[in-house]
This record gives structure tokens, sequence and C-alpha cells, in this order.
């Protein structure tokens, strides 16, 4: 089963603004573009992803992502993650009707595609399904099948909400990079402990990261 990704990603300005005790005001644009553009590069060359496309506003995160290869679909919408995510997927959908569909947070920058490939192919075997996040609280990863819709309900505790929305929670070991987001300074040691990608290492190395 080859999947399309969507990935969301706000504004460049706006992202990452629980890393304040990490890096600073004009660092963390630079970072978030980072962890995106290592999971952008990650989930391309994973063998069960055709398509990759990235629902954001940002001019510049537009055209580096691209230089990639992924697709950049305009958040018309601009009410928010849950609403991107809908957004992107219909786009897809209306040029590739078929097409299995996947949700990926944008700011895993440790992502592996072997990893990633494990968790599609888990995903593959149920309409809908769903991989937590590492702090357990959250989701990183949301699949439907070619005939059902996304539903996404990314925000606060997604992974209840996720569960009680009929999609099944996808139970797995050893993919600990598709888990690991990056929300606070110990979410970006612990990727940075994982191996993160070279636009994010490079990044980091710049930063003073306590306990890294």
């Amino acid at each position: 089963m080859q999947w399309t990704l969507v990935i969301p990603l706000k504004p460049l300005t706006r992202a990452k603004s629980r890393l304040a005790d990490t890096a600073d005001e004009g660092v963390r644009p630079g970072l978030a573009l980072a962890f995106a553009q290592d999971t952008v590069g990650a989930a391309l060359a994973c063998p069960a992803v055709s398509d990759v496309a990235v629902v954001t506003d940002d001019e510049t995160a537009g055209r580096e992502l691209a230089a990639l290869g992924a697709r950049i679909v305009p958040d018309t919408p601009r009410s928010g993650l849950n609403a991107a995510l809908a957004h992107g997927t219909a786009v897809v959908r209306s040029l590739r009707p078929s097409t299995p569909v996947a949700a990926l947070n944008a700011d895993l920058p440790a992502l592996r595609s072997p990893e990633l490939s494990r968790v599609l192919a888990a995903a593959a075997e149920f309409p809908r399904a769903f991989l937590a996040d590492a702090a357990g609280r959250g989701t990183t990863l949301l699949a439907a099948g070619a005939d059902r819709e996304l539903q996404p309900a990314f925000g606060i505790d997604s992974r209840t909400r996720h569960r009680a929305s009929g999609a099944t929670e996808l139970l797995l070991t050893g993919v600990d990079s598709v888990r690991q987001d990056v929300d606070t300074g110990d979410d970006l040691r612990a990727a940075l402990a994982l191996g993160v990608g070279r636009h994010t290492a490079a990044v980091s190395a710049g930063l003073l990261i306590p306990g890294s």
C-alpha cells in the first residue's frame, strides 16, 4: 500500500513557543523549519510513501520543503490544525481519490524511514488507526484507508479523542522515532538522543541544551 502523508505546519514565526526555555525567539523559526525538513525528508525516503503534502502558508517553509519534493498546499481555511488537515486531505483526494492518507506531525526530527514503514504497514490493517506520541497523551500519526475519512482530532489529549472516535491505537514497540515529537526542551533532548536529521543537527549545534 502506498500512502499520501499530509503534514500541517503553522507559520514559522508562531511555531514552537514552548521551546522558549531552550531557544530564543530568533532561533525558534529556524528550528521549526529544520524539524519539518528532517520530517519531510525521512517521509519522502520511506518506500511506503508515494507523496507528501505540506499544508502551510509560510513562504520560506513552502519553498524549502518543495525543494525536498513535497507538494505545498496553502492553508486556505486558516482555522487551526484540524481544519488544515481536513483541507489537505480533501486536496490530495481530489487528485487521487483512492489514496490512503496519514496525517503526520511536522516536528519529528529523529524520524527514521524504516520505522515509519512499520507504522504505516500496521495502520493498513485497520480502517483508521493512530500512533500515540512519546508522552502518551498526544498523537503523531493518524491514518485512514482509501474509503475512510481522516477525522482528525489533534490537540490536547488527542490520544483519548482519536481512540473515542473509533480509530485503532497502534501498540507498536521499536518505533520511537515516529513517536518523538518536539514541543519542549526535554522533547528536544530526547530527539537528540535518538539521533536527529542533518537540518536539526545543524541548528541545534548552536544551542546550549542542558542535559543533552
